[in-house]
């Protein structure tokens, strides 16, 4: 999800950690180095990878391209291949057949069966486009903070994931806990009591 799209979904996280002098450049060589690989041509299912915010199909991460104003604009691109389970049963039985009136036997072992269902798997993978989801983010990084557009757990998670990776810094998703415990000023008493606390149930 774009955030110039109508409507938006936000993630806001807390930075934790600093990165090496000069910034800028430590940003674009980490940008580069996980940058989005292409799995079309490839028996991957799933990759995940930085992208462009404005040419998310060819990651350009050159000069400044990623930073706008005082902030800094990319993507996480996840791409995966889904395979309709319809297709890969429609081609085992092809090839179950096909084995069948080679060898002139009536059935196939398990393990036959499991060779041809990942000889099916790995053939159409390499025929079958990944699907790539995009989703925006903007970094603060002066103010250590993060604005991921999408709700999603799953992208939420390879976010959290990538980030790690590629700047060996942590995200801390904010919600009303962790913001009272990092941004309130909370004194050492006041943190106590917020870490007693249990959510309400207001259903009867």
């Amino acid at each position: 999800m774009g955030f110039l799209s109508p409507t938006v979904s936000i993630t806001r996280y807390k930075v934790q950690g600093k990165l090496e002098e000069p910034v800028l450049e430590t940003i674009a060589n980490c940008l580069k180095q996980y940058a989005i690989p292409e799995i079309d041509d490839d028996l991957s299912e799933k990759t995940v990878g930085w992208t462009s915010f404005d040419n998310p199909f060819k990651p350009d991460f050159e000069g400044s391209s990623f930073v706008i104003g005082t902030y800094l604009v990319f993507s996480v691109r996840i791409d995966k291949k889904t395979i309709p389970s319809k297709i890969i049963k429609k081609h085992c039985a092809i090839e179950a057949a096909k084995r069948l009136a080679e060898s002139g036997r009536q059935y196939l072992s398990r393990d036959e069966k499991k060779t041809i269902k990942e000889h099916v798997i790995n053939t159409l993978s390499l025929r079958i486009p990944a699907t790539p989801n995009i989703y925006d983010l903007i970094w603060n990084y002066e103010g250590s903070s993060v604005w991921f557009f999408s709700n999603l757990k799953s992208a939420n998670e390879e976010l959290e994931t990538l980030f790690s990776k590629s700047f060996r810094l942590t995200l801390i998703r904010l919600f009303p806990y962790t913001t009272a415990d990092l941004v309130a000023g909370l004194s050492d008493t006041e943190r106590d009591i917020l870490a007693k606390l249990s959510p309400t149930n207001f259903k009867e």
